[in-house]
């Protein structure tokens, strides 16, 4: 009777598994093996005939100084972005988090607003706002600036003005990410070291980091490969350009598969591109977990 019981409830959980399980199998797994196909074939997408080339895709690729260039800039936009989220969402939240502050909840609301809202509008309306004769510019000449700046026109300075666009639509959710974990934190502990007489800087440098240490490494490897994965925002507003300044994988893959700018599109070359930067990523993951890993146990330790 025992047996036959567990029988049922693991068939039931195996049924309310089983839509997430059909989804992923046909919106990730699938993709990711098809890509895989495709990346070893001479194929424009649009065509019927198919070359099968093996590696020869990937070979090019390492020969490819676009290719290099949007590598490159993904971890540039990594460098510009994350940092400087962390950063901002971790103080957001501490500040949120305080029980005296009034109005948190519509504090919360507005600064998560950006993240609801779509990037492909949010990069067309920032391309009014930072272009030569937009609010940005007219604030600074304000301050005694003798000449707009075109920030998104100039290759020293279109990449980390998408960044810290970036950085602003992405905060709010990091933010909600910190939120959970600074409630995670015992309240009894927080108010028996206070009462010791430990400032609210102490408290959270001696209670608050520890105990959401682990959290805060999830937290950043996901702004990491976020990061890597950018899209939207940078072929709203830039295209890739000026003269492929912010090209980024996103970018090159989405050119290479299916413009025609470029030629014929190369399906085939764009997913060995897409395999390969998703490869670096996945190695960049592993290994992130790993050494979260060892901070934590060394934190503990």
């Amino acid at each position: 009777m025992h047996a036959q019981r567990r029988r049922k409830q693991y068939l039931w959980c195996w049924i309310f598994v089983l839509p997430t399980t059909l989804f992923y199998a046909g919106f990730q797994a699938w993709p990711i093996l098809s890509s895989f196909y495709y990346s070893m074939l001479d194929w424009s997408g649009i065509s019927s005939s198919k070359t099968f080339v093996g590696l020869a895709n990937f070979a090019e690729l390492l020969q490819d100084p676009w290719f290099w260039n949007a590598f490159a800039n993904s971890f540039k936009y990594m460098v510009f972005s994350v940092p400087p989220l962390i950063v901002v969402s971790l103080l957001l939240a501490v500040l949120l988090n305080e029980q005296t502050l009034r109005g948190r909840g519509a504090f919360r609301t507005m600064f998560f607003l950006p993240v609801v809202t779509t990037a492909s509008i949010v990069g067309i309306i920032m391309q009014f706002i930072w272009s030569p004769t937009g609010a940005i510019n007219a604030l600074i000449q304000l301050f005694g600036a003798e000449r707009a700046v075109n920030f998104l026109g100039q290759a020293g300075t279109a990449l980390p003005t998408v960044a810290f666009i970036g950085v602003w639509k992405d905060v709010g959710i990091y933010m909600i990410y910190w939120l959970a974990a600074l409630q995670s934190v015992p309240r009894d502990v927080v108010e028996a070291a206070e009462i010791d007489g430990a400032n609210k800087w102490k408290v959270f440098w001696k209670i608050t980091v520890p105990i959401i240490l682990p959290i805060a490494g999830v937290i950043t490897l996901l702004a990491v490969i976020n990061s890597l994965k950018v899209f939207d925002i940078v072929q709203t507003m830039t295209g890739g350009g000026p003269f492929f300044a912010t090209d980024v994988m996103g970018t090159f893959v989405y050119r290479t598969a299916y413009e025609s700018s470029v030629g014929m599109p190369r399906l085939g070359y764009a997913s060995a591109a897409a395999m390969l930067f998703g490869f670096t990523v996945i190695l960049i993951g592993v290994a992130g977990n790993a050494l979260k890993g060892r901070i934590t146990r060394h934190r503990v330790d």
